[in-house]
């Protein structure tokens, strides 16, 4: 998820929010009064003009026009809201971003816009934007990340039957992909009848709004509860088995520029634009030759006391001791310890998605550091890598990681609105 997304911003959209720094200097004290209570929290009124100037140049130059006044300080609020509880969280559950892995995802986006590192503190300079403020507002984009890969790892699993029945619908059998946006109305998760009748009537009135020629992506940015509401609603590209499963059927069956809904799930009430649909070119399957050591976590093994005996065997590789005998010996992963920790050959999608991030950044012969998956602490060693022309294994591959995507947005989605719901949320701005 945090790859998707440094590789969609170069440096105005990621180094928006560093304006925060310089705006809030700037800020006269009539603006630090109190706009919000989220739990034990606060948010101020510079806070939020800080980030509402940060949304602004973000999408400078972009064909997304915002809403203004009002509805723009309430969609920004309610990121703020929601982007404060989700830090919040993330501090509960002991999940943090290190500062190799901060100075790596800083490196890679400096790449992206054809700069080394200098260049780009001086770039950032030039734009007067602080670099601190920079890297501090990527740490949480990659700490928000880390935390829905979180959620979507303990929730979703994928059954063989899954594919079977995906293999067989319509989804997959057309080769296409679509440019599909959205709007959600969001309910509570125990709406009350009152409260459903009124969210669809608001659903209702937008879909007449929208085929009356009201623009859609100005109406997403205007009324949507989604995620992407502030982007247009615009989910990108996917293929049909990518969809979310309450509106996939509805797509399926429109044509460029129709709209469906508004559709009903748990979250609220859905509108739906396709924009466009193109064809999917197949691709040949890299498989990945690895082994690896894991060590699992208990009441007596902590997370440190794990990350500390593989840093002790690392330490023993780089002495000459050979990585395949220490894992016979040391690696709890009792399916593949016998075999010196070799995995076989993997595709894509066969791992959990946290093994396979790592393993993917490794050159052949190259041995990671100690990472932490839902089954423990481990590291990897890739031994090869070959391209395999298989189209069944593509195909089954394709799926696995469709129905994951499809999945992840239902997950985060609902994960998301328990959050709010389950906290203490004041938004003075409505008084």
């Amino acid at each position: 998820m945090i790859g998707d997304k440094i590789r969609q911003l170069g440096i105005c959209a990621l180094a928006a929010s560093s304006m925060t720094l310089a705006t809030l200097a700037g800020a006269s004290q009539s603006l630090d009064r109190i706009v919000g209570i989220v739990n034990d929290d606060i948010i101020l009124a510079s806070e939020l003009e800080a980030e509402i100037q940060s949304v602004r140049q973000q999408f400078q130059g972009s064909n997304v026009r915002l809403p203004s006044g009002a509805e723009l300080e309430r969609q920004v609020m309610d990121r703020l809201i929601l982007k404060r509880l989700q830090l919040a969280y993330a501090q509960r559950v002991g999940i943090t971003v290190d500062e190799e892995t901060l100075n790596a995802a800083v490196r890679q986006v400096a790449a992206q816009n054809n700069m080394n590192l200098p260049q780009f503190q001086q770039a950032l300079q030039r734009q007067g934007m602080s670099f601190a403020a920079f890297r501090e507002d990527l740490r949480e984009d990659i700490l928000l990340s880390r935390l829905h890969q979180r959620e979507v790892e303990r929730q979703v699993e994928i059954t063989q039957q899954e594919i079977e029945e995906f293999l067989s619908s319509e989804a997959a059998s057309q080769d296409l992909q679509y440019r599909v946006s959205h709007i959600l109305i969001s309910t509570p998760e125990a709406a009350s009848p009152e409260q459903l009748d009124t969210a669809r009537q608001r659903a209702e009135e937008i879909v007449a709004e929208l085929r009356d020629g009201a623009d859609f992506a100005e109406t997403a940015a205007r009324v949507s509860d989604g995620q992407r509401a502030l982007e247009g609603g615009d989910l990108g590209w996917r293929a049909g088995g990518e969809l979310p499963s309450v509106f996939q059927d509805d797509v399926l069956g429109l044509q460029p520029g129709d709209i469906a809904g508004p559709i009903r799930s748990g979250s609220g009430f859905h509108i739906v634009l396709l924009r466009d649909v193109r064809s999917e070119d197949a691709q040949l399957v890299q498989q990945t030759r690895a082994r690896h050591i894991l060590i699992r976590t208990s009441e007596v093994v902590t997370d440190e006391d794990a990350r500390l005996r593989l840093e002790s065997l690392l330490d023993r590789i780089e002495n000459g001791e050979d990585f395949s005998a220490l894992a016979r010996v040391h690696s709890d992963d009792s399916g593949t310890a016998s075999r010196g920790g070799d995995l076989d050959w993997v595709s894509p999608g066969q791992l959990v998605p946290a093994f396979e991030r790592v393993m993917d950044n490794l050159g052949e012969g190259e041995i990671s550091q100690p990472f932490e998956t839902q089954f423990g602490w481990h590291v990897v060693k890739v031994e090869d890598r070959r391209e395999r022309d298989s189209t069944e294994d593509y195909r089954r591959m394709q799926a696995a990681q469709q129905i994951r995507e499809r999945k992840s947005d239902e997950v985060v989605e609902g994960w998301l609105r328990r959050l709010r719901d389950e906290a203490y949320v004041e938004n003075r701005l409505a008084e």
